[in-house]
């Protein structure tokens, strides 16, 4: 295993990006923006796109084969923004190659692969992140800072959601294979949606699901938002919508639902509405508005007041980055990040598609393991 010294004010930060489509080009302006980092090493499959990017980053080495980037073994930081299934190989090899890893979610196909990551970070002694980009969202962090605040008192009870009309991301692509994604909606947005409503209330224990899933609209062709996707040919194997009722320690509950396809008013929406002791929050984004109608409800049933806020836009990929940074500088917090987060939201969604397949709610233990089995 290759272990590299911590970067030094005096040593820059050398980073490499897998994966040059839509995320992975937000890793690399965050990372060109940071004045102690360089971008030295790009990895994806597309000449063209890979040589446009070397160009605008200025970067003298890019490969069509990340095992050849990680292979180089002189890079501090590494990023992986490529398809699900990938995650965990790029991930594993990154760590212990000596760098630090920024994942794009989920950090894997299911949990056993994230804890197969989690473990490589803990061996290594490198730092392992999952990109939650969401919860960065101005308006996210609005409901947050009325949370932390005491605005809202204790969440109880969330309605969290992130639905689409024609949203599958490309038919008979990757996304659709279920041993490449691992799932459909639920493990591509429902991650999202999971992440952003545990972090508003607090991360609470969730002790029980109970998931239902469907898959009327992909199998018949219907739903799709483009083209196929590097080609892979796939019939629909996942579920196109899914909705679970996370029961959480102490009585608190989140009703979730995720959809890629379904017939409804509004194209694309996602939002929360959140319930606690001294009031609540709604927020609706649609068309992926940077900032999205958030209302926060207060009173004491005599009266009410209905506060309107106009969030700022939050910075999304570049305050993930800015963060992960921050912490590769600071050595003595490295092993408080090894993926530990992203291996919880992995966890639920095992445990919902257990409970969607079962037919029934599947309890919990402390580490999000599922009692009994799913038999």
């Amino acid at each position: 295993m290759t272990q590299q010294s911590s970067p030094t004010p005096a040593r820059r930060i050398r980073a490499g990006v897998v994966g040059i489509g839509w995320a992975g080009q937000q890793h690399m302006a965050a990372y060109a923006a940071r004045p102690e980092v360089d971008l030295v090493a790009i990895a994806g499959k597309e000449d063209d796109v890979r040589a446009q990017l070397a160009e605008t980053y200025g970067i003298d080495e890019t490969y069509a084969d990340w095992e050849e980037m990680i292979g180089r073994g002189d890079l501090d930081v590494v990023s992986v923004a490529v398809p699900t299934f990938l995650h965990a190989p790029i991930s594993i090899a990154a760590l212990r190659a000596g760098a630090h890893v920024l994942c794009e979610k989920p950090i894997a196909r299911t949990g056993d692969e994230g804890q197969s990551m989690v473990d490589a970070a803990r061996e290594a002694g490198r730092i392992l992140e999952i990109t939650f980009n969401h919860r960065r969202r101005g308006d996210i962090e609005a409901i947050r800072a009325a949370v932390d605040d005491g605005t809202i008192g204790r969440p109880y009870h969330a309605r969290a959601m992130w639905l689409r009309r024609s949203g599958i991301p490309a038919l008979g692509s990757w996304f659709t294979n279920a041993e490449m994604s691992g799932g459909g909606p639920l493990v591509d947005l429902g991650v999202h949606v999971l992440d952003w409503t545990l972090h508003l209330m607090g991360e609470p224990r969730v002790t029980a699901v109970s998931a239902v899933t469907h898959s009327e609209l992909g199998p018949r062709g219907l739903g799709g938002s483009g083209g196929v996707k590097h080609g892979t040919g796939h019939a629909y194997e996942v579920e196109d919508l899914a909705t679970a009722l996370l029961r959480l320690e102490g009585g608190g509950s989140i009703v979730l639902e995720t959809s890629w396809a379904s017939h409804r008013s509004t194209p694309d929406q996602f939002g929360i509405a959140l319930y606690g002791t001294d009031g609540g929050a709604d927020l609706s984004v649609v068309d992926y508005a940077p900032s999205g109608e958030l209302t926060i409800f207060t009173g004491d049933g005599a009266s009410r007041q209905d506060t309107p806020i106009q969030a700022p836009a939050g910075r999304g990929h570049a305050a993930v980055v800015e963060t992960f940074l921050d912490h590769v500088a600071d050595p003595a917090t490295w092993a408080e990040h090894d993926g530990s987060v992203g291996l919880s939201r992995a966890r639920l969604v095992d445990a919902c598609y257990a409970s969607a397949a079962a037919g029934r709610e599947i309890a919990l233990d402390t580490d999000l393991n599922i009692i009994g089995g799913t038999a």
